[in-house]
């Protein structure tokens, strides 16, 4: 509740409807419970920047307090962020618009993920070799980010980025994309997902073609089918982010926001991000992170 005991209307807008959100929510009902106030979650249906812009404007004509965004394009979405901006309070999680008038920036540097997963691509090519990259969309932040810190890390290291690949976001085009650069590219030594459902599609075209242990993979995120895929070796490693955090400060910033107005401006931290960290996960810890995170999961059933 507000000061004059106006309903908070706070809302949790994500970039598509995966399976890696359910983490997030269960950060989201944490943050409820605590301070008794309802966090609405929308998930852009087809995940397009359209799809999310028409949320994004809907929310704000209804006079919500404050919305926090996983930006899908943010320079094409720029002028609809800042509109929503200036009706409320905007924050922006896991995919950010730095160029928008958004208050800050909740999640990963995805630039140190994406070194994170660079500096295990040079443990597992120390002889060098060619490699080819998988994402949704390039022109993400998040995925211009990691694949630009990967880029870093591998440099000086006989490391090759052969071919980079977009889905947008169709889960059988993400499958097919790994086929055919598998297939045209018989040099090929290893396979890097940007997203998280790019994990199980490498997973999948890597079982499918029987090239296990032929082709490795290093990937973002803890899709179930993923962390299955590093326990029966197909995949070797993701570099997870902590989606929980994404939800739970996410809610308490947004709430804080519409209550406490100026004051909760000025306890913004200064460089208007909250890095919340990585994890890397590989055959040693994927069992104990399971464990960890199914009970996250069961926390919003």
């Amino acid at each position: 509740m507000g000061g004059e005991g106006k309903v908070v209307k706070i809302a949790f807008v994500t970039n598509n409807a995966s399976q890696f959100w359910k983490i997030a929510e269960a950060g989201l009902r944490k943050y409820e419970k605590e301070a008794k106030v309802q966090v609405d979650m929308k998930m852009p249906p087809n995940g397009t920047p359209e799809d999310q812009n028409q949320i994004l404007q809907n929310l704000a004509s209804q006079g919500y307090d404050a919305i926090a965004v996983s930006v899908i394009a943010p320079k094409d979405q720029l002028r609809i962020l800042n509109e929503v901006a200036e009706k409320t309070n905007l924050i922006t999680f896991d995919s950010d618009a730095e160029k928008s008038k958004r208050l800050l920036y909740i999640g990963t540097n995805n630039f140190a993920a994406g070194q994170a997963l660079g500096e295990r691509i040079v443990k597992l090519l120390p002889d060098g070799g060619q490699i080819a990259v998988f994402v949704g969309m390039l022109s993400t932040d998040n995925a211009a980010q990691r694949l630009g810190g990967i880029e870093a890390a591998i440099k000086g290291h006989k490391i090759e980025i052969v071919d980079k690949r977009e889905d947008n976001t169709d889960r059988a085009k993400a499958r097919s994309n790994v086929e055919d650069i598998i297939n045209s590219h018989k040099d090929l030594s290893l396979v890097v997902g940007l997203w998280n459902y790019n994990g199980p599609a490498i997973a999948a075209a890597i079982e499918g073609l029987g090239k296990q242990g032929k082709i490795k993979a290093a990937v973002f995120d803890e899709d179930d089918a993923t962390l299955d895929a590093i326990k029966s070796g197909t995949i070797d490693a993701t570099v997870v982010q902590k989606p929980f955090q994404f939800g739970y400060l996410s809610a308490k910033w947004m709430h804080d926001l519409a209550t406490k107005g100026e004051a909760a401006k000025k306890a913004l931290p200064p460089s208007g991000v909250i890095d919340t960290g990585v994890t890397v996960i590989d055959k040693s810890n994927v069992e104990s992170f399971k464990v960890e995170l199914s009970a996250m999961k069961k926390s919003v059933q």
